[in-house]
């Protein structure tokens, strides 16, 4: 829900027409990235604002049922069709020339998987893949697809920011939207003895979670590396969001989500300078 910040960024590259030939995106980026494909403004605010106040999103009940603190098959799987809460526009999404990666960690082998555009046929298919994108560990169950089970990008070696994706695609500039501010360290977010007792028999996804502070650290050094290059364009909130990742007050998603818009429209001109519009 701290991506409610991001919102804002991409409302405003929507409203300007802006466009990239690679949208990579994971867990809420994955969100993310299909309202920009499907170039559905509103929706990238209602994902992340508004639909905070739905119940059927999720609690600890959800969760002690094993359908996750927040319920992932209610979220990804039954909002998004013709007449539901959070529709997406499928045909515009398939008719955009531009390609995507969206992250998901496989829990078995350990490795992360990039879904692209080409193996997406039918809107569950898409659903699918931003669902086990965003599959946070622990507080969300894993995500089956053609017999692998996946959970949140975010275990992966870039740390939850899709830049190794693009590289390997082979750009060589970067436009990187971030939730966090410039000064933000991740710190680990479990206990050691609970993430080894949770996932006692995956310990892929054990290793993963107690590795991931120091991959997340170590990408965006090496993003702002680039950016002093001149190879990256970055987005990184002035200050802390007044919004978490479980937030679910309406208020509180709103004002992220001004904050995000405020600070995109300020920096609008550097964009196009950086990007040549």
């Amino acid at each position: 829900m701290r991506a409610s910040v991001s919102a804002g960024v991409v409302q405003l590259l929507l409203r300007e027409g802006i466009g990239f030939p690679l949208v990579c995106g994971i867990s809420a980026g994955s969100s993310h990235t299909i309202n920009y494909l499907a170039r559905q403004p509103g929706r990238a605010k209602a994902s992340f604002v508004e639909f905070g106040a739905d119940p059927r999103i999720g609690g600890v009940t959800t969760w002690l049922r094993g359908r996750g603190f927040f319920d992932s098959e209610y979220i990804y799987m039954n909002t998004s069709g013709p007449g539901q809460a959070l529709p997406v526009d499928f045909v515009t999404y398939l008719a955009n020339p531009a390609d995507m990666r969206l992250g998901a960690f496989d829990i078995d082998n350990g490795q992360e998987t990039y879904f692209t555009k080409a193996g997406v046929h039918t809107l569950r298919d898409l659903l699918l893949r931003v669902r086990a994108s965003s599959s946070m560990p622990i507080l969300m169950p894993p995500v089956d697809i053609d017999g692998h089970k996946y959970l949140d990008g975010a275990l992966g070696p870039s740390g939850g920011i899709p830049l190794d994706a693009a590289e390997t695609a082979g750009f060589k500039r970067f436009f990187v939207v971030m939730t966090r501010e410039r000064a933000y360290r991740k710190m680990s977010e479990a206990p050691k003895p609970v993430v080894g007792a949770w996932w006692r028999n995956h310990p892929a996804v054990r290793d993963a979670m107690n590795n991931r502070p120091a991959a997340y650290n170590t990408m965006r050094e090496y993003i702002f590396e680039l950016e002093q290059m001149g190879r990256a364009l970055v987005f990184a909130p002035d200050a802390k969001p007044p919004a978490t990742s479980n937030t679910t007050d309406v208020a509180k998603l709103q004002a992220c989500y001004e904050m995000g818009l405020a600070q995109a429209e300020a920096e609008l001109p550097r964009w196009k300078e950086w990007l040549g519009l």
